[in-house]
């Protein structure tokens, strides 16, 4: 089967399905990652795109790749090194936080949110794992990216995202 164009955001669908597999224990600590082209099959999709998923894993310190062994689950002592909670992804505390934001009224519907290279500056994060931020609150609905634009809070009352 030949890989089929991808809707923008299927990367970090993928990587939430592998995360969750993670923290489920159905991926056990040393355990393989299965490989790209095992995880592309099943998912229907280009190894570019798994590859964008696997490498938003590794921001997260949730899997690792081992030379001459492949992709391994890290331990939970590994995944949260370097994360200021400890429990959750850089990530999600970065989208947690604009989250918050936005409940706030902090950024309003139609305001711009932070750019990656912002985010990038603010958290001291990879870009990566500020795109998969920003991916998390598009996929949530509260967030709406506008080619070359940028990704701009949804009036959740509107059709159209912001100009």
């Amino acid at each position: 089967m030949s890989a089929r164009p991808t809707p923008w955001g299927t990367y970090s669908q993928i990587a939430e399905t592998l995360r969750q597999r993670i923290t489920s224990g159905a991926l056990a600590p040393g355990a393989s990652v299965p490989s790209e082209a095992a995880l592309g099959e099943e998912f229907h999709v280009a190894r570019s795109t798994i590859r964008r998923a696997l490498a938003a894993l590794e921001a997260d310190r949730l899997i690792r790749t081992l030379p001459g062994t492949g992709r391994v689950v890290c331990d939970p002592d590994e995944a949260g090194a370097g994360d200021s909670s400890g429990h959750q992804p850089q990530y999600r505390r970065i989208a947690d936080e604009l989250r918050h934001r936005i409940d706030l009224g902090d950024l309003a519907p139609g305001d711009a949110l932070p750019s990656e290279s912002a985010l990038v500056h603010a958290y001291g994060v990879s870009r990566g794992t500020a795109r998969q931020a920003l991916s998390d609150l598009e996929g949530s609905g509260l967030v709406v990216s506008v080619h070359g634009k940028g990704r701009f809070v949804r009036d959740r009352g509107a059709e159209s995202p912001p100009r």
